[in-house]
């Protein structure tokens, strides 16, 4: 193969790749021979309602649970995913609808909660954190001037950043994240949507789980639908309506401009 070519298979080679993956819960099928990718530098929005399947299919991503069956690759190789270290180890990280933030201590702490930086004399070294916070966050967001503030006294947009931070800071090359504007107001949401953009042009992965169809059409490259623990399809969100997705969320029907999956329901 020329350089050019390695570079093109690189290219193409996704981040994440989970093939046919399954659990059940006292027998009953939380998801079911489930497949889906992500690619380096794209927004994938993962749809569904309520036991749709799409959280318990992150979980799985994020070690939280075993699967009973399927194979998870990432960057072309199989992974063994067993529990949350795993994931991390792999540069996966998820952030929760509720941050899971210390509320108490300022963005430097919570950068570096359970793998603080010590001096040599073995107490906490705060100028070094709050330093490295620095950077981080001006890599992210320039506009973040609150470091000495107590995270609780901070937008849901700066928690936010924060948040993203503490991912990013220790190498995450895949964020899932979980309602990331759920209760924030059109000024934050806008600034979610700046950091998802910045995380995008540094070639990071990211998994969206949503609610919200105009916000995944914002900010989202792909849709995969779930319904009833099965994938319904896939769709880039230029190729397919908001409507067209709704009919895949609800009705598990597959249109033209998507590919369908094992959950599509035939016409």
């Amino acid at each position: 193969m020329t350089d050019t070519q390695n570079h093109a298979a690189a290219a193409q080679t996704p981040l994440v790749e989970m093939k046919n993956i399954s659990i059940s819960f006292g027998g009953v099928h939380a998801v079911e021979n489930a497949s889906c990718a992500l690619y380096p530098g794209e927004v994938v929005g993962l749809l569904g309602h309520n036991g749709a399947g799409k959280s318990t299919l992150i979980k799985i991503l994020s070690g939280a649970y075993a699967r009973d069956d399927g194979k998870i690759f990432i960057d072309g190789e199989e992974a063994t995913i067993d529990n949350p270290r795993h994931a991390k180890g792999y540069g996966i990280e998820t952030i929760y609808q509720t941050l899971a933030l210390a509320d108490n201590v300022d963005a430097a702490a919570n950068l570096y909660l359970g793998r603080e930086l010590l001096t040599r004399w073995g107490t906490l070294d705060d100028a070094a954190m709050e330093a490295e916070t620095r950077k981080v966050m001006n890599r992210l967001n320039p506009n973040f001037t609150r470091f000495k503030d107590p995270v609780k006294q901070l937008s849901g947009g700066q928690r936010q950043s924060v948040a993203i931070a503490r991912a990013i800071h220790f190498n995450a090359r895949i964020l899932v994240m979980d309602e990331p504007t759920a209760a924030l107001g059109p000024a934050e949401t806008e600034q979610v949507g700046q950091l998802i953009h910045q995380l995008k042009a540094e070639g990071i992965g990211i998994f969206l789980i949503s609610h919200d169809i105009h916000d995944v059409f914002d900010l989202a490259d792909r849709v995969v639908v779930m319904k009833n623990g099965q994938v319904v399809g896939s769709a880039k969100t230029g190729d397919v309506s908001k409507d067209e997705v709704l009919g895949m969320i609800i009705l598990g029907k597959c249109p033209p401009g998507a590919t369908a999956g094992p959950g599509a329901s035939a016409d």
